[in-house]
């Protein structure tokens, strides 16, 4: 039985979202709110698609 990868939409959704919301905030505080939403998008979906599990799958 091998271990499967937590990984999931709904992960990758929600990081995508709460990463654009701290992307923004982050570049406005820079001075370019629409690169800190483009790359906020990026890392957040990215860490939220890994270390999400979601909810666990029964057989």
């Amino acid at each position: 039985m091998s271990r499967r990868p937590h990984r999931n939409g709904r992960g990758l959704f929600l990081g995508a979202v709460l990463g654009a919301v701290v992307g923004y905030f982050a570049g406005h505080a820079v001075g370019n709110p629409a690169w800190g939403i483009i790359l906020g998008t990026l890392a957040g979906a990215a860490i939220l698609y890994r270390i999400n599990p979601g909810p666990p799958n029964r057989r």
